[in-house]
């Protein structure tokens, strides 16, 4: 039986948003409310969210304000935090159907490895911000992932986008922050809330909007069983002019 380049067996990579998106909180700004100077925390927070602050300028300024605290002490507090549950549903959905799934966070890994060993979520790729413990009494970030020629994020998820995916590939980012507007507009189907959604309904960037891991699946299924799918034009003009710069 003769098999048509529509039935070509699609390759599909997922990206998925951490604070706010897998989580109900965004952690990273709950450990600074809770063991910092909370008004001053706020204020910082503010002005990372206004775009005052760079991504690495606002964690150094979070971190300036954190009260003497172990991570060990960090990671007890992180436990309580919930997921949004159909998290595990999208899981098993990617699974399912060999999709491979990578984290991109600009917060910490030790809380994202936390939560997801709490939920028994294991094989799931992270790249994210890390902290190191150097005998201040503190916690201080580590940023293995910065990019100098982009100033706005500390963890430069376009990067992973491009590093992890193919032209050939579908590429699927979901998300609901600023750190998210970036590498979303490099992806084929984008899945937005938040200050995601507000930027793509303003830009008027293809999108779907989501409130939950199940909104997405429902969509993935129907986005999955068609026989033709077109990839995002703006998408593949955005990766080309960076696949040409090399």
């Amino acid at each position: 039986m003769s098999v048509g380049h529509e039935h070509v067996k699609r390759v599909y990579k997922m990206f998925v948003d951490f604070d706010g998106t897998i989580t109900k909180k965004d952690i990273g700004e709950q450990l600074f409310l809770q063991y910092g100077d909370t008004e001053k925390a706020e204020a910082i927070i503010k002005r990372i969210s206004s775009r005052e602050l760079t991504s690495i300028e606002g964690w150094k300024a979070l971190f300036e304000i954190l009260n003497p605290v172990s991570i060990d002490k960090l990671t007890t507090f992180v436990r309580s935090f919930e997921i949004d549950k159909a998290f595990h549903r999208l899981v098993s959905f990617s699974r399912e159907h060999n999709v491979e799934m990578i984290i991109l966070s600009d917060g910490f890994e030790f809380y994202i490895r936390t939560i997801l060993e709490k939920e028994n979520i294991t094989g799931i790729p992270i790249f994210s911000n890390r902290l190191i413990e150097n005998g201040s009494g503190k916690p201080q970030p580590v940023f293995p992932y910065r990019d100098e020629e982009c100033k706005s994020c500390a963890n430069c998820k376009r990067n992973h986008v491009i590093e992890n995916s193919s032209d050939d590939e579908f590429t699927i980012y979901i998300g609901n922050g600023s750190s998210d507007v970036c590498p979303a507009q490099y992806c084929d189907f984008i899945f937005a809330k938040d200050s995601l959604r507000k930027y793509c309904e303003k830009e008027k960037v293809t999108f779907f909007p989501y409130d939950n891991f199940n909104d997405v699946v429902s969509k993935l299924e129907t986005l999955f069983a068609k026989k033709r799918l077109k990839k995002r034009h703006q998408a593949e003009l955005k990766r080309k002019t960076l696949y040409k710069q090399g």
